[in-house]
């Protein structure tokens, strides 16, 4: 089965190509074969998700958060590619939450596991392509954003 089939049929819906808008920085930039992503907020059709992890937004929705922008970043690629099945490999994830100064002193609430809702989509898709190194790190987003997301993939 193709990326984009495991995709559609793992969501219900097809991964659409990002717009690109006129004189904005690029959401996606190829070089050779890989594929950088601008950072990817976590909007969900449209709608913002938004809040501090663990103080405005719970952990459930911060991995579900971390879901769209990691969705939003499949549809960044698209815009380098024709199809996520020219993806051969997900090299490199970078996951920034929206977290208070002593989120992570929590073992069950960290950035590791809010990050896990974009690493847990990218294996379901992409099953051994999908095996990346990550970076999950708490910060203050822009404009309140929960997670925002940048990934770098190998491309045919």
């Amino acid at each position: 089965m193709s990326y984009e089939q495991k995709a559609k049929e793992i969501l219900g819906f097809e991964i659409p190509t990002s717009v690109q808008a006129e004189g904005k920085p690029m959401k996606a930039v190829r070089t050779g074969n890989l594929i950088y992503t601008s950072g990817q907020l976590s909007i969900k059709n449209g709608e913002d998700i938004k809040g501090q992890v663990g103080h405005d937004i719970s952990m459930d929705d911060a991995y579900e958060a971390a879901k769209w922008a990691c969705i939003n970043c499949l549809s960044a690629i698209k815009t380098q590619v024709s199809s996520l099945d020219e993806i051969t490999k997900v090299v490199k994830v970078l996951g920034m939450v929206n977290v208070k100064d002593d989120f992570n002193s929590n073992p069950e609430n960290n950035t590791s596991a809010v990050i896990n809702g974009c690493s847990h989509l990218i294996f379901e898709i992409f099953g051994d392509a999908g095996k990346h190194a990550r970076s999950a790190v708490g910060m203050i987003l822009p404009r309140n954003y929960a997670v925002e997301i940048e990934m770098i993939v190998e491309v045919k």
